[in-house]
């Protein structure tokens, strides 16, 4: 179990109120617009601060109200909250404390969502920040690699702007080339042994999906070590001099979904797009447990509705093998699980129940 419970104050619609989360799978059921999905999204705004839904964090801030706060209670017995106001003030506390941002600091969390669908078909910048929290995920000291090259990048490209409106010289560039070449080499290193560590299993899970010759690869932009890259940031110093950026290193790396050897991004349809997501999304997990991680909390909003009953199976199954997991759905049924507990919406009342079902 990762969430015992959630406690919600002037969430979007759902009345104010403490549900408990059971273990294992959670099936969250009841009418289009009933708030099932304000329920997971509360849940993930508890653990991270913030919505996974486009627009504006405060419209999770329901109409006539100051604020929103979400607590929740966890498994190892501390209490994470996470609150927001009009003003745009946040907190995120653990324990009464505010969070230190490091790896270990909250609970993982896997979010499936039709608007997360821009992790396969938007820009390569979503994939490449999804991938770099997946490394800081599975290995700790990792974690800060993708923030230490951004800040030596800016001060590089800082530079560079200052160079071309003709406020300095380029005599520091050398140096700066050699620092973010050292910077570049770990994250590229890291990037590729997560997509390593995520191909196998995406692949056989999109088959099992009924995506087949799905595959998952790293195409970085840079190519080679250190010196290497030092030393080609040094041949495109005067194109970079007339752009005023940096125009080599993984900052424009690419992680490419394909299917059939064929781009998911520009020639998958939106049901194959969903479906890799969802294959995506547990090779992740898959990858999280291999490396001796806890499973992340997975919350899957209207995962089954494009699903036929085989494939609901599969990922029931697949769900079962450990770890806990919320689902949405409009009937309670479209979940084939005897073991699921149950929290029915209705109009933004929650009613959480262990009820057992027929599979």
């Amino acid at each position: 179990m990762v969430v015992g419970g959630v406690e919600c104050r002037g969430f979007r619609n759902l009345a104010d109120g403490h549900t408990p989360v059971a273990d294992g799978i959670v099936v969250v059921h009841g009418a289009n617009g009933a708030g099932k999905t304000n329920l997971i999204e509360a849940i993930y705004f508890g653990l991270t601060g913030r919505s996974f839904r486009a627009g504006n964090d405060r419209d999770m801030i329901r109409f006539g109200e100051q604020g929103a706060r979400v607590e929740l209670d966890l498994a190892h017995g501390d209490r994470l909250l996470a609150a927001l106001d009009r003003s745009g003030e946040r907190r995120h506390l653990i324990a009464g404390r505010p969070l230190a941002g490091t790896p270990n600091e909250r609970p993982l969390v896997s979010v499936f969502h039709p608007e997360r669908l821009q992790l396969v078909k938007g820009s390569p910048a979503h994939r490449r920040a999804h991938l770099d929290r997946l490394c800081g995920a599975i290995w700790p000291a990792r974690a800060e690699l993708r923030s230490r090259f951004g800040r030596t990048l800016a001060q590089r490209n800082a530079l560079v702007h200052r160079i071309r409106a003709g406020l300095g010289g380029a005599e520091s560039l050398p140096a700066w080339d050699e620092r973010l070449a050292a910077e570049a080499e770990p994250l590229m290193e890291a990037r590729a042994e997560a997509v390593e560590a995520l191909a196998g299993g995406f692949s056989e899970l999109a088959a099992a999906l009924g995506l087949p010759e799905a595959e998952i690869s790293y195409r970085p932009r840079a190519g080679g070590g250190r010196e290497e890259l030092a030393a080609e940031l040094a041949r495109r110093r005067t194109d970079d001099l007339g752009r005023a950026y940096t125009s080599y290193g993984p900052q424009l790396d690419e992680i490419e979904l394909r299917l059939g050897g064929r781009a998911l991004r520009r020639f998958g349809s939106q049901g194959q797009q969903r479906l890799a997501l969802l294959a995506l999304l547990f090779a992740e997990r898959a990858a999280l447990i291999e490396a001796g991680r806890t499973a992340p909390l997975m919350l899957l909003d209207d995962v089954m509705s494009e699903l036929d009953p085989d494939h609901r199976r599969l990922l029931v199954s697949l769900l079962g093998s450990g770890g806990q997991s919320v689902i949405t759905a409009t009937e309670s049924a479209h979940v084939p699980s005897a073991e699921a507990a149950q929290i029915e919406v209705s109009r933004g009342t929650v009613t959480a129940t262990r009820a057992l079902r027929a599979a």
